[in-house]
């Protein structure tokens, strides 16, 4: 280790270094001043996103730069999804601020942990070997399942931490053994020296088939497609708004990340093996997912299953194995992360003291409580159905036309089919805003930074719509 490495993971020394100091500040603060450790956790971001967009680290012509042992890697899609974690995790803060004081839950930890969850986020955007990538894992994992069961007093809470632990260390033992059969295969935890052993001793060897059936099972309840979608909607429902906020969002771009240096830089000639895996991991996701939520009355179950269908038109990006796949599957799943935080962040707009607006019926009338309010969700149901011009509407354009790339029209065919079916739902939440009395007439408010949080996240959705190009481009140049 040389100070020159240290400085390529500069920005996850600072986050761990400042994860640590809020979590010790708080041991000397009082209720009152509990505001002090929101704005030190909102500088780490500012600061952290500062860091990491110093990209003086590249050469003339250099793609990535490789340290402690080629486990760690610094590049263009690494800095990309950085930033967007930042940004994402900024505005899940600012709206579960309003949620932590309303529900007197207002501590150091939420912070804490979701700053460590960001760091393991940050490791597995960068890993380049197999113990890079588990370690990543794990530590999102654990920040999370404590997380979910945050508020103490809730024993549907805890109930959804403990599914959520036994299923996920179910996950991490399966893709720990596939690991350990690559590991056997090639030889090495490198992700370039493994997809070298395989070129060179190639993709027949039944030990490394056996290996990727069970990395692919992680894969996917990282993303939480189908099967391994038990724990989504038990944990977005149990789980209170605020973390529900945070797991719907960020962890999802760490799950794009986890696919693309496994699949691609590390069992990219294996492609024929795990596309057909994804291609039927997509499809019963996305027609699960859009079924499943159409029956849904808790307006968190019904976006716990719009977030498995998401997922599926995720993995239609990775199916190709190019780099316009790969391209629009990390577009997607950064738009997606925009309008998830939007989305979770009305409901905590609308939940009371003590009780969340878990119901659809919570939304009746808002339009006549505040407008402004109002055409924020329809932006927000809007881009998730993926009308145009919203955002949603080029994401799901550009990995529809990946897959048709990849000869695969009758996938194409049915996720058009059910983009259109799962409109419905999303259509149902806009009819209770402007069709429906409201039952309760008290008119909704929220503090300044809430507000302009939720403005800047509308003009994001529309505005990422119309003027796509350099978003897309983005996503593009970085493979």
């Amino acid at each position: 280790m040389n100070s020159a490495q240290m400085l390529l993971a500069a920005p996850e020394f600072w986050l761990l270094v400042m994860a640590c100091v809020v979590m010790v500040v708080d041991l000397f603060l009082g209720e009152q001043r509990r505001g002090i450790i929101h704005m030190l956790a909102m500088l780490t971001l500012i600061f952290a996103g500062m860091i990491t967009l110093r990209g003086d680290y590249l050469a003339d012509g250099v793609q990535s730069v490789t340290a402690f042992n080629d486990s760690f890697i610094r590049d263009r899609l690494g800095d990309v999804l950085k930033v967007t974690s930042f940004v994402i995790l900024g505005l899940v803060f600012t709206y579960s601020k309003l949620y932590l004081r309303n529900f007197k839950m207002f501590r150091a930890d939420f912070y804490t942990l979701s700053l460590f969850a960001l760091l393991g986020v940050m490791l597995l955007i960068s890993a380049n070997s197999l113990l890079m990538i588990y370690l990543g894992l794990e530590l999102i994992s654990l920040s999370v399942y404590a997380l979910v069961a945050f508020d103490r007093n809730s024993g549907r809470g805890s109930e959804s931490a403990m599914k959520y632990f036994v299923l996920g260390s179910m996950a991490s033992g399966m893709l720990l053994y596939g690991m350990s059969m690559i590991y056997g295969a090639t030889g090495s935890l490198v992700l370039t020296d493994i997809a070298e052993a395989i070129r060179t001793q190639g993709s027949g060897d039944i030990l490394l088939i056996f290996g990727l059936v069970f990395v692919v099972v992680g894969i996917a309840f990282k993303f939480g497609v189908v099967p391994f979608h038990m724990w989504i909607p038990d944990v977005y429902e149990g789980a209170p708004a605020a973390v529900t906020l945070f797991i719907s969002s960020v962890p999802k771009l760490a799950a794009f990340a986890m696919a693309y240096r496994f699949l691609s830089s590390g069992l990219g000639d294996l492609h024929i093996h795990w596309q057909g895996m994804l291609s039927f991991l997509a499809l019963f996701s996305i027609v699960l997912g859009n079924l499943a939520a159409i029956m849904q009355t808790n307006i968190k179950r019904m976006l716990a299953y719009s977030t498995i269908s998401h997922m599926g038109f995720v993995l239609l990006g990775l199916l190709p194995g190019t780099a316009y796949g790969f391209g629009a599957s990390m577009y997607y799943v950064i738009v997606y992360a925009v309008m998830s935080v939007a989305s979770f962040g009305m409901i905590i707009l609308l939940s009371s003291r003590g009780v969340e607006a878990e119901r659809l019926e919570d939304f009746k009338g808002l339009n006549q409580r505040n407008p402004f309010y109002a055409v924020i969700m329809v932006l927000v149901m809007f881009s998730m159905a993926g009308a145009p011009p919203m955002v949603g509407f080029w994401a799901k354009l550009m990995v529809i036309k990946a897959v048709m790339d990849a000869d695969m029209m009758w996938l194409a065919i049915i996720a058009v089919i059910f983009a259109v079916v799962g409109a419905f739902y999303y259509l149902r939440v806009i009819w209770y805003m402007y069709f429906e009395e409201p039952e309760n007439e008290a008119i909704v408010t929220a503090p300044v930074d809430f507000n302009a949080a939720l403005t800047v996240n509308g003009m994001m959705i529309i505005g990422l719509g119309i003027f796509s190009s350099s978003l897309i481009a983005l996503c593009m140049t970085s493979f």
